[in-house]
């Protein structure tokens, strides 16, 4: 069975919780009209089943490839992404005077949704290049602008992020690739990235790297990083791509899942020939680096979503066609569909309500990139703390959604021919890059909840204390901020340690209010007692278990410490 995509609920959302009509009310976003948001979800939609779907299992199955060449993208791939570009899909929240649509960023967000539900891997090609556009947007010169904006906006250009090097995961700070002043204003770039998505490929005519290297006597650690524009190719006097600029495909990585998407070391400067431009100010490279991993992160957030989407579907699917056994305590002893059974029925409410909570999270993190684009400060606040929860606690639901699909398709599930477990792989990457779920629990613990002297973490548990209304919600976000002051005043190792749970229960609060709101919402059409439905089940079931890890963090870190951790091998 094909499922159309989730169009109508992406609506809903967009209505709802992104209040995109409201948006469509100041200047900047009067193009949102009804029939042009319903036009794109329409479009975006069939597009994607029609285009990039069918081209997903090929993904999967043979992957990127390394050649002496470069990196090849599998049979379809090109042309699939050319009609990306003719579409017009890249340019939906760019701005127009860069090229774009000018349309909210909660719409692009719903575009991309779309596109990766179909294909997770694919999507993130584009997801990437949002990031890059963002990062000029606000850091590059007017030159930069000009020459790049309009290519990226389309796509015609792709964009990556070189942050990773071997001997620098996790902190930034370690890195060693290095930018030289040539003595005309651009710089001569050298050193190693790892675990660049798309760095390479056969698709677009030119790739734009934004690499993070240290300049001569810079300070150490992150302050003295800068952030340096380096095109796979030289652009000529006209713009037009042109020299190869001594960038080298070094090998690709051969992954549990995302194999459509290709995952390159890159070597910068091997015949110390790579030329890059500074974007920004020198040692600048922190603040737009941000920039770009705030972007990405809500985007990887995202894609908890896409997996989750695409598992219930295939799962409620296949539950829909699978015959087997009579229902329990049935008079009828015909066979039933296994969707009829109890405890089947349980996984799918539980996969479509936690979809439905990662989705309405993610929009309303990404609706806050829009009210603070029109000068909301407020809306800036809400982001920041809004950022690690939609990151970290979508991407764990895509996993839970993943792995509870591959058990509804029984063992047919752990084949490969379903596709099920296809997105069980695919999702695991989600909450280890762009900063894993425990770097996100550890910003929220250790940024955000002082972030405004403490407002916006108040600001937004008075939003959900004085209008949730189930028991379960209410005695969530009570305990949510009984724990979360107490943590602002905790020794480090204490905070940390409760950082996971608190995350969790947190995000748990913020999804159980969103789904109350659009529970409220909801009318008595057949979609409207779907919403009930699933809202009902969130809130009657899943937001209790949040509640039970209050135990979790409120507990100190002596537990954690109690022995060498070699013991465990004993």
């Amino acid at each position: 069975m094909t499922s159309s995509p989730a169009t109508a609920e992406i609506r809903f959302v967009l209505d709802t919780i992104a209040h995109i009509r409201d948006l469509a009310q100041h200047d900047r976003f009067a193009d949102a009209s009804d029939d042009v948001v319903d036009a794109v979800l329409e479009g975006a939609g069939e597009f994607a089943r029609g285009v990039w779907g069918p081209i997903n299992g090929i993904g999967d199955r043979v992957g990127a490839r390394w050649t002496d060449d470069g990196v090849v993208m599998p049979d379809g791939y090109a042309s699939a992404y050319q009609a990306y570009v003719e579409g017009g899909w890249g340019t939906i929240g760019v701005p127009v005077e860069h090229g774009g649509q000018g349309l909210p960023f909660v719409l692009q967000t719903a575009v991309l949704e779309l596109l990766g539900t179909a294909n997770t891997g694919f999507a993130l090609c584009p997801t990437l290049t949002v990031g890059a556009i963002e990062a000029l947007v606000h850091h590059g010169s007017a030159d930069q602008q000009a020459l790049y904006l309009p290519q990226l906006a389309t796509g015609a250009w792709t964009g990556t992020m070189n942050l990773t090097e071997p001997q620098a995961g996790s902190d930034v700070g370690a890195l060693r690739a290095q930018a030289f002043p040539r003595g005309d204003g651009t710089w001569s770039i050298k050193g190693t990235k790892i675990y660049i998505s798309f760095g390479d490929h056969d698709m677009a005519e030119n790739i734009v790297h934004l690499v993070l290297a240290r300049t001569p006597n810079a300070p150490p650690g992150t302050r003295g990083i800068s952030l340096f524009l380096v095109p796979k190719f030289r652009l000529d006097a006209a713009g037009k791509p042109a020299e190869p600029n001594d960038v080298k495909v070094v090998s690709i990585e051969h992954k549990l899942g995302l194999h459509a998407s290709p995952t390159c070391v890159l070597s910068f400067g091997d015949h110390d020939d790579c030329i890059g431009e500074l974007i920004g100010p020198e040692h600048g490279g922190m603040r737009a680096m941000f920039t770009m991993m705030n972007n990405a992160r809500l985007n990887v957030g995202l894609q908890g979503v896409q997996i989750g989407e695409a598992a219930t579907r295939k799962a409620v699917s296949y539950a829909l066609e699978r015959v087997q056994s009579a229902r329990a305590g049935a008079a009828d002893r015909t066979p039933a569909r296994i969707a009829d059974h109890p405890d089947v029925r349980r996984m799918l409410m539980r996969m479509s309500a936690q979809t439905q909570a990662a989705r309405a999270l993610v929009y309303y993190a990404a609706v806050q990139v829009d009210l603070a684009a029109l000068g909301d400060e407020e809306a800036q606040d809400r982001l920041e703390i809004l950022t690690p929860l939609a990151k970290a606690h979508a991407t764990d639901l895509g996993n839970e959604i993943a792995s509870i699909g591959v058990q509804v398709h029984g063992g047919m599930g752990y084949v490969e021919e379903t596709g099920a477990a296809q997105l069980f792989r695919d999702a695991r990457i989600t909450p280890i890059y762009e900063g894993t779920n425990g770097i996100q629990a550890a910003d929220l613990v250790g940024r955000k909840l002082g972030l405004s002297n403490g407002k916006a973490f108040e600001a937004l548990l008075t939003d959900l204390r004085t209008t949730a209304k189930a028991a379960p919600l209410t005695e969530l976000i009570y305990h949510c901020e009984d724990i979360g002051r107490r943590l602002t005043g905790a020794n480090a190792d204490d905070r940390l340690a409760a950082s996971y749970p608190f995350l969790t229960m947190l995000s748990v609060a913020v999804c159980g209010w969103l789904m109350e709101q659009q529970h409220n919402a909801a009318t008595d059409d057949d979609f409207s007692q779907v919403k009930k439905a699933t809202a009902a089940f969130y809130l009657d079931q899943i937001v209790p278990e949040a509640i039970g890890l209050a135990a979790a963090a409120s507990a100190p870190a002596d537990q954690l410490y109690a022995i060498d951790p070699a013991l465990l091998l004993a």
